[in-house]
């Protein structure tokens, strides 16, 4: 198994390894790899959907996304990316084929507990586009003012599925639509590493708790514009059956976009939570 950083502070590409026949040694290594460059691109895996879940549960415990209408049939805690992207009429549904662009982490609407990772598999690729982005929030962290760091502790934010616009929220089954806001504090501690990092999501964001509607967006404004270093992002163009985990806790990422609407791009997805 070979390890190679995919950037200078993000990210880190595996080759040479059969992740279904992972020796300890190796898932031990692989592990550690992925603590350290928050995401892992290992290549050329071939899984069964089973193979591709028990992959999910090493790292930690399944949980069906929120989004009913693309989990699998037989497999709920399995999300299929890019099916289904046409209403009965031919034409495009553009909740389901831009899901996921703008800058987000997984899951900080989810009342049912802390989503630590989340895994994709490449299966179809278009030819242009469709790339993923990722962006290190230990960085964003380490670049704030010494008094804006002062200024955070303490300070928490809510957040709901789409934010405040509820964008994408027609994605989810009417009774899962008024969800209470999740709390979450803006400098978060990593509960492996130890490390501190800037945790802001900007496409789920609902307001900052006890903070007056004019503080509140000055200062969303001010940390938004600090939340990509840019020194700190690894773009990952996917090829076909590249396996990807990211480490929803300490980063951030984004669906590109940018591929013609007549192409598929597939990925089979799974959360994995604390």
């Amino acid at each position: 198994m070979h390890i190679e950083p995919a950037s200078a502070k993000l990210g880190a590409i595996v080759t040479d390894v059969d992740m279904t026949r992972m020796s300890e040694e190796e898932w031990r290594r692989l592990y550690q790899a992925w603590l350290d460059h928050l995401v892992l691109v290992v290549r050329d895996q071939e899984f069964t959907i089973p193979q591709f879940l028990a992959v999910a549960e090493r790292f930690g415990r399944l949980l069906p996304h929120v989004v009913k209408r693309t989990r699998h049939p037989e497999y709920s805690a399995l999300t299929q990316m890019g099916l289904n992207t046409r209403k009965a009429d031919g034409a495009i549904d553009k909740s389901v084929f831009a899901r996921g662009q703008g800058w987000h982490t997984d899951g900080p609407w989810d009342t049912r507990g802390v989503c630590k990772a989340t895994q994709l598999y490449g299966l179809e690729i278009p030819s242009v586009g469709g790339d993923t982005w990722f962006a290190n929030m230990y960085a964003s962290f380490e670049a704030l003012p010494d008094t804006l760091k002062q200024r955070l502790e303490g300070v928490r934010a809510e957040y709901v599925y789409g934010g405040s616009a509820r964008r994408g929220a027609d994605l989810l089954d009417p009774a899962d639509r008024d969800a209470p806001p999740v709390v979450w504090p803006v400098i978060r501690t990593h509960p492996e590493t130890g490390r501190r990092s800037l945790y802001i999501n900007p496409t789920h964001f609902l307001r900052f708790v006890d903070m007056s509607e004019e503080d509140g967006k000055a200062l969303l404004e001010d940390l938004l514009a600090r939340l990509i270093q840019p020194d700190a992002e690894y773009h990952h163009r996917w090829r076909k059956h590249d396996y990807v985990i990211w480490d929803n806790r300490c980063s951030n990422h984004a669906a590109a976009g940018g591929y013609p609407i007549e192409e598929r791009r597939i990925h089979w997805r799974a959360t994995i939570m604390e």
